[in-house]
C-alpha cells in the first residue's frame, strides 16, 4: 500500500517560490532532494508511489513524487535521510494544516486532491488566487 509523506515547507510563502528554489538547483545540475534528520521505516510503502506533500503558509498546497530514500551521514557525524524527489511539482487543492516537527506519514485517503501540475516557467497562480478558484469550483 503506497504512503505518503507530509513535511511544513519552512520559509516559502508561495508554489512559485519553492519553483524557483529547485530551478537554481536543477540549473546547476543537482537532483532534487530533501535532507531530514528521521529514516521512514516504513520505507517499502512510501516508495511504492509515494509523494512528498509541502505544506506552504498554514495549507497543503504541492506535492513531489518521492524516488528514493538514501541514508546519509552528514558532516556533523549524524545519521540522516535524503527523500530524493522527482523535479514535477503537482499543485494540490489547498487543505488547511496545522504545524507541525518534522515529518509524518500521510495515508491517501487523507491525502488532497490534485489540480495539476505547476508549470515552473508560467509560475502559475498565487497560491490565495488558487484558494478562490478552487473555492468557487473552478480548478
Amino acid at each position: 500500500m503506497t504512503l505518503h509523506i507530509i513535511k511544513l515547507c519552512v520559509g516559502v510563502s508561495e508554489i512559485s517560490e519553492l519553483a524557483g528554489f529547485q530551478q537554481i538547483r536543477l540549473e546547476r545540475g543537482e537532483e532534487l532532494s530533501h535532507t531530514t534528520r528521521m529514516m521512514p521505516r516504513r520505507q517499502s510503502e512510501v516508495l511504492d508511489g509515494g509523494s512528498l506533500y509541502w505544506v506552504i503558509k498554514g495549507a497543503v498546497q504541492v506535492r513531489q513524487l518521492i524516488t528514493d530514500i538514501v541514508p546519509i551521514i552528514s558532516e556533523d557525524g549524524i545519521k540522516r535521510c535524503r527523500l530524493m524527489l522527482h523535479s514535477e511539482l503537482i499543485a494540490t487543492r489547498p487543505q488547511p494544516r496545522r504545524p507541525f516537527q518534522g515529518w509524518r506519514y500521510l495515508r491517501p485517503d487523507d491525502a488532497p486532491v490534485d489540480i495539476g501540475i505547476f508549470d515552473r516557467n508560467n509560475q502559475d497562480l498565487p497560491s490565495a488566487m488558487r484558494a478562490e478558484l478552487v473555492e468557487l469550483g473552478l480548478l
